[in-house]
């Protein structure tokens, strides 16, 4: 019986020292696009993608993250009695979207530690790795386009995008050779090379924040030792599952935004904005009136 992938894992337990002091106190994944948080758009992706539980890893000051997924009765109830009636379905939609269940990750030692962390929730199945930095905007969620092409193989699959150039150095990068059909987008891995010079790299295939992993990974991940800054990294996590297994890399279809980075995330805001109904129009006309 072939497989399905029914859990998701966010990753969400760092520091988000990039966007301090905004981040001092509230974490980095709860800053929103426009006026929903980060985190939301990969849960809303998930759930898009027939994921009907969530694992979120969390860590210290992070528990904004648990109240925004939960019921808010005294805010309901205020914009029930104001006849607040859109905003109070918002509000509603947030808590009943999906089940979520939240792990934590003790000390920072990397994303292939917080994915380990999440080990017994994820159990003996296939399941989802969603980095929440990664925003996607595509007309079938990235997820699940990557679904689709694990239901057909019943092999882990790794997000890809195009990136040429020096800029391909901040990035995990395909050693790997395309795989007929899927309109060139889907390659057989050979090897994933980390952060590589650009004279020195594969393909031009960069690893984003998007993984569909057989349980499998979890024994590799207690195996690899801590690297040079005591963290576990899931690329050699992903390596050791590659003596096992075959690994695909799936170039998705869609426009994807690093949150993570302070100017990936004003362009995502003001791209959001443009495409809002109720914003997209005055702002675009604000736009053509400014003198930059």
């Amino acid at each position: 019986m072939k497989q399905k992938v029914r859990k998701a894992v966010f990753p969400a337990a760092g520091l988000g020292t990039r966007f301090l002091p905004a981040t001092k106190a509230q974490p980095k994944e709860m800053l929103p696009l426009v006026d929903k948080p980060i985190i939301q758009y990969g849960v809303e992706e998930a759930v898009a993608s027939g994921c009907d539980q969530i694992i979120i890893v969390t860590g210290r000051n992070k528990t904004a993250i648990e109240d925004h997924f939960d019921v808010s009765y005294e805010l309901e109830k205020q914009l029930e009695e104001k006849n607040k009636l859109e905003l109070l379905a918002i509000v509603r939609h947030i808590s009943d979207m999906i089940h979520i269940c939240y792990t934590r990750q003790k000390e920072a030692l990397g994303l292939g530690h917080a994915v380990l962390v999440a080990k017994e929730l994820v159990g003996n199945e296939p399941f989802a790795v969603l980095l929440a930095d990664d925003v996607v905007d595509s007309e079938i969620p990235c997820l699940k386009q990557m679904i689709n092409v694990f239901e057909e193989t019943q092999c882990s699959v790794i997000a890809t995008q195009v990136v040429e150039g020096k800029a391909i150095s901040a990035y995990g990068v395909l050693d790997a050779t395309p795989v007929p059909g899927y309109g060139g987008r889907l390659f057989e891995i050979r090897n994933l090379v980390e952060k590589p010079r650009p004279e020195a790299a594969p393909s031009n295939q960069a690893i984003i924040g998007r993984y569909i992993l057989t349980p499998r990974v979890f024994e590799c991940l207690e195996k690899i030792t801590p690297g040079a800054i005591g963290e576990l990294q899931l690329t050699d996590g992903l390596r050791g599952l590659l003596r096992h297994e075959k690994m695909y890399g799936y170039q998705f279809i869609g426009r994807r935004h690093d949150t993570g980075d302070k100017l990936g995330f004003l362009k995502a805001t003001v791209e959001f904005a443009l495409k809002r109904d109720d914003l997209g129009a005055e702002f675009r006309e604000w736009l053509r009136q400014q003198k930059f």
